[in-house]
């Protein structure tokens, strides 16, 4: 049960949303701009992808299986396979490009001083451009801010992660500024 009476039964972010829709805009709109903008060299997958470990790193159990199932959707791979990405990206199945921006990432979760000159280079050498090492700070101390909304104010999420998956491609179609909340 939530913290306050959010006077809705929504999961999540969406409980939050419901109860702050002037919030709610903005909100979207930065989640909508970092996902699921057009003009970025990295995929709506990859940047889902940066959501969900910093997500899981923060163990924000509805924002890295809600963002998990949208990376599994737009990189046409299952949870199970999200699960071993998360669990050490080091050794799964990715480009040596978007394992330097996890590494990123991670620490920008633990605070954005701990990104190191020697991270950037890296990502640099293995073809990330100056853009993309942007985002990625950008998208993972965003969310660091989406986690510590819903789980500062204890937020319920569904238990079962198909329920995520289920509703992936409808998110994938709808995006963030639709009026799902409403």
């Amino acid at each position: 049960m939530a913290h306050i009476k959010l006077n809705n039964e929504l999961p999540g972010i969406r409980g939050l949303m419901a109860y702050r829709p002037e919030t709610e805009k903005p909100l979207n709109f930065l989640a909508e701009t970092l996902l699921r903008d057009e003009n970025n060299s990295l995929s709506r997958g990859q940047r889902e992808l940066i959501a969900t470990y910093v997500s899981y790193l923060n163990d924000c159990f509805f924002c890295q299986n809600v963002h998990g199932a949208m990376a599994g959707h737009y990189l046409d791979c299952d949870i199970d396979q999200i699960d071993r990405i998360k669990q050490d990206f080091k050794t799964a199945e990715l480009d040596s490009k978007m394992k330097t921006l996890l590494s990123i990432a991670a620490s920008v979760q633990k605070g954005g001083k701990n990104v190191t000159t020697a991270q950037i280079e890296e990502a640099r050498n293995n073809g990330a451009s100056d853009v993309e090492i942007h985002d990625t700070v950008l998208i993972a101390a965003a969310f660091c801010m989406f986690n510590r909304y819903v789980d500062g104010l204890a937020t319920w999420a569904p238990t079962d992660r198909q329920f995520y998956v289920s509703r992936a491609p409808q998110r994938a179609l709808e995006g963030y500024q639709s009026s799902v909340y409403k």
